[in-house]
C-alpha cells in the first residue's frame, strides 16, 4: 500500500461551524481541491451525521454554542468512530494550545482564516499518517506469505464475533482446515513450492468467502481457518465443499476440513476444539482408508 498516494475523491469531509458563512466557503475550497464534503452548524448535528454518512474526515471549529464545542465533538467521535481524522479550526488561537487539542484526538488544527493551500496541506498530512497507522495495523494482523489474517488476529475477532452472536442471537460457524500431505509435497517439491501453494490456498479461500463478512486465517503451517458470519452447519459445509474442490482444482492437493456451529455458551477455545476434533476423525477416516487399499486380498 502508498500511504502518501491519496485519491481525494475517496475521502468524505464533515465541516462544523456555527457560522453559515464561514462554513460554506470551506465546504466549497474542498470541492475545489476534489473533496466530498457536507456542512452542519452544531456539534450535536455532527454526531448525528456521523452515524448516517460513512465520513472519512471531521473539520470542526472549536467555539461554538451548546454543549458540545468542537473539543468536545472530537472526543466523542474519535470514541464511536475512531478511523475518522479530525482537524480543529479555531480563531482565537491564544485560547487554545497544539497538545490540548491534539490530546482531545485531533490530528491538528488551523488558525482561521486560512488559505487553500494551508487547508490541503494540513488534511494530506493528517490522511497519510491515518494511512501509515492503518498500514501498521494491516500487516500486523495479516500473515506475509497467504495474506490471509494470522493466528492471534483470529483469537481475537472470533471472541468478538461470539460475543456479538450471543448477544444477538446469530449464528456463527467455524471451518478448520488442512492440505493433506502438504509434508510430502514440501520433501519432493521443495519449501518454494511449498510457499507458492500456501499463496494458491490463501487467494483461493479469501476469493470464497463474502468481502466484508466472512473472513479467512492462516492458523499455522498448512492449516487454515474460515469463519463464516450467521451462518449455519448447511452453510459451513458447502463452504468447506467450495475451498476443498478449488484446492483439488488448482493444487492437484486435497484438503481436510472440520466444521462448528456456536450455540449456548461456548468459548472460542471450545469452538475451535469442536471443529479441530472434526478434522482430525476425518483425517482418521483417510487414513484408514489408505491402509485398507494397501490390503492385499486373497
Amino acid at each position: 500500500m502508498d500511504v502518501e498516494n491519496i485519491n481525494y475523491s475517496s475521502e468524505f469531509i464533515l465541516v462544523v461551524d456555527d457560522e453559515e458563512f464561514v462554513r460554506e466557503p470551506i465546504v466549497a475550497m474542498l470541492n475545489r481541491l476534489g473533496f466530498k464534503a457536507d456542512a452542519v452548524g452544531t456539534g450535536q448535528e455532527a454526531l448525528d451525521k456521523l452515524e448516517e454518512k460513512p465520513y472519512t474526515f471531521l473539520l470542526t471549529d472549536i467555539r461554538m454554542p451548546g454543549l458540545i464545542d468542537g473539543l468536545e465533538l472530537i472526543k466523542r467521535s474519535k470514541e464511536s468512530h475512531p478511523d475518522v481524522s479530525a482537524i480543529a479550526m479555531t480563531g482565537h488561537s491564544k485560547e487554545f494550545n497544539y497538545v490540548e487539542v491534539v490530546n482531545t484526538g485531533a490530528a491538528d488544527f488551523v488558525n482561521k482564516p486560512f488559505s487553500i493551500e494551508e487547508l490541503e496541506a494540513k488534511i494530506k498530512r493528517a490522511i497519510i499518517e491515518r494511512n501509515i497507522r492503518q498500514e501498521l495495523n494491516r500487516l500486523s494482523i495479516t500473515d506475509a506469505l497467504t495474506g490471509l489474517y494470522n493466528q492471534g488476529h483470529f483469537y481475537a475477532r472470533l471472541r468478538s464475533e461470539l460475543a456479538r452472536a450471543k448477544r444477538q442471537g446469530h449464528n456463527l460457524a467455524l471451518i478448520l482446515l488442512d492440505l493433506d500431505g502438504f509434508k510430502q509435497y514440501n520433501d519432493s517439491f521443495g519449501h518454494p513450492a511449498g510457499d507458492k501453494l500456501l499463496q494458491t490456498v490463501g487467494k483461493i479461500i479469501n476469493g470464497s468467502v463474502r468481502e466484508g463478512v466472512d473472513s479467512g486465517y492462516r492458523y499455522g503451517g498448512d492449516e487454515f481457518a474460515v469463519m463464516l458470519i450467521e451462518a449455519d452447519a448447511t452453510v459451513a459445509e458447502m463452504m468447506s465443499v467450495r475451498i476443498r474442490n478449488g484446492i483439488k482444482e488448482a493444487c492437484d492437493l486435497t484438503a481436510s476440513a472440520g466444521c462448528a456451529v456456536f450455540y449456548d455458551n461456548l468459548t472460542a477455545e471450545e469452538l475451535v476444539g469442536e471443529a479441530d476434533q472434526r478434522l482430525y476423525e476425518l483425517k482418521e477416516r483417510k487414513k484408514n482408508r489408505k491402509g485398507l487399499k494397501r490390503v492385499p486380498r486373497n
